[in-house]
This record gives C-alpha cells, structure tokens and sequence, in this order.
C-alpha cells in the first residue's frame, strides 16, 4: 500500500493519511487482519513527525477501523470491511451516475462536503 501526502494542502496531513487508509479499505487494497505500516517507519518514509502518524492511527481507531496493538501496531478490524463496503458500492454508483450525466467528480465532491441542508437526521 503505497500512502501519499500533499503538504500543500490545506487538509490536515493526519487527516490525509486517514482518508486515504479508509480508500484502501474500501477498495479492498487492505483487508481485515492487515498491518498498516509501523507509525515510525511511514514517518520516516513520508518525511513527517511520528506524532502525525499516531494521530491519524487514533483517528482510525475511534471510527473503529483499526485496532492498535502494542508489538505488533496498527491492524484492520474484521468489521472495518463490512461497515465500509455498502459505502463502496454506493459511491461507485454516483460515479458512474456522474459519467453519465458528464459531471466531473470534482462536482459531485462538491455535493458531497456541503453541509446538509436541514441538519443531520
């Protein structure tokens, strides 16, 4: 699994690495039982404090999608997959929608970060 950042961005790199860690869930790149890699060696890799690793590694543990255990580090959840993948299965629908309709997903995105309309139900 290959994780990259965009220190450019505005988005937190915590947050980055978490998205892009529930991407590879989703898509079935990581599945249950996988190790993520150790907080020290991906800082290393991705030129970033430890610190920032931790963060998004206890982020992802509080949504439940992975389990920190000490000596062995971060690990996909059996259920991390089966929450997640209705949500796959539904935004591929929206893509192909979107082709459809000649909507770049950038637009749909868009749709998508707005905040609701009437509040959350």
């Amino acid at each position: 699994m290959l994780l990259r950042i965009d220190a450019s961005s505005a988005r937190p790199l915590f947050e980055q690495l978490a998205a892009q860690v529930r991407l590879a869930v989703v898509s079935g790149e990581l599945r249950r039982g996988e190790r993520l890699p150790s907080a020290r060696d991906l800082a290393r890799s991705l030129d970033i404090n430890q610190h920032t690793v931790l963060h998004a590694y206890q982020l992802l543990r509080d949504e439940g999608l992975v389990e920190l255990r000490r000596g062995r580090g971060a690990v996909v959840t059996a259920h991390a997959a089966e929450r997640y993948e209705p949500l796959g299965r539904a935004v591929e629908q929206v893509r192909r929608e979107a082709r459809r309709l000649g909507l770049p997903l950038s637009a749909v995105a868009t749709m998508i970060d707005r905040p609701e309309k009437d509040g959350p139900r």
